[in-house]
């Protein structure tokens, strides 16, 4: 109850981005994700989904979501709409926007990039800033919930972890005596086209309407509009971060 008064009076104290205490906006979001993370723990899912109801409508939830997009690497890339988030007014009126009922997904913009190590091309798709954001915002409340389940010696799409992490993990695994001579690489052709969003809706614990519509998107193409496809969108800041 505490942690929702405190979040409710810093929102009311607020009044542009320039005045935001960035380090009780970390602390707040932390403690939420522990007792996220504890009651996953505890499989006590409808405390979980409890708290990561409280976690995606507080203030300093949708004012971290719209610093992480603002910041990143892709901060000058637009979707659809043309839109970036450069000034403070910018990002202040996202954090509004996130608050509002009803928010529904622009299609993706879709453009294409060379495949690594091949002369191929492969679609990409852009989501705009504010949905963007809004993804950022729920993994706030889902990176609790996998970090907590997930296996631990995966290390791809894992915050905190990465390729070095993983090679450790070999090394110590390779060295011993009796250890395994091979190695076997596998890739999944096509992985992430063939999700079966039914599937993925009934996996993530997460708000399913939300999710539908992030799925149900669709793109857009040299300006015409074409339906939804099982295509992997551009990785946005609700995928898992540091692919490993």
């Amino acid at each position: 109850m505490r942690s929702v008064i405190a979040d409710s009076a810093t929102a009311r104290s607020v009044n542009n981005w320039t005045q935001i205490d960035w380090p009780i906006v970390h602390d707040r979001v932390r403690r939420l994700q522990t007792r996220i993370a504890q009651a996953t723990r505890d499989q006590d899912w409808r405390r979980v989904k409890s708290l990561q109801r409280f976690l995606v409508n507080s203030f300093s939830a949708k004012t971290l979501a719209v610093k992480r997009v603002s910041e990143s690497d892709g901060k000058r890339t637009p979707g659809v709409d043309g839109e970036t988030w450069t000034t403070p007014e910018a990002k202040w009126q996202a954090i509004q926007r996130l608050g509002s009922r009803g928010l529904r997904p622009q299609p993706l913009r879709r453009v294409y990039i060379p495949k690594r190590g091949s002369t191929k091309m492969r679609p990409l798709g852009i989501p705009t800033m504010t949905i963007r954001a809004q993804q950022a915002l729920h993994l706030l409340g889902l990176e609790p919930v996998a970090e907590t389940r997930a296996d631990p010696h995966s290390y791809g799409f894992r915050r905190y972890r990465g390729p070095q992490d993983a090679i450790a993990r070999v090394f110590k695994l390779l060295v011993q005596k009796g250890s395994a001579p091979w190695i076997l690489e596998g890739d999944i052709k096509g992985c992430f086209d063939n999700f079966r969003h039914g599937w993925l809706e009934s996996r993530i614990p997460m708000d399913r309407n939300v999710l539908r519509d992030w799925l149900k998107a669709g793109y857009m193409e040299s300006g015409v509009s074409a339906g939804v496809k099982l295509t992997h969108p551009r990785r946005s800041k609700s995928d898992p971060p540091g692919r490993g």
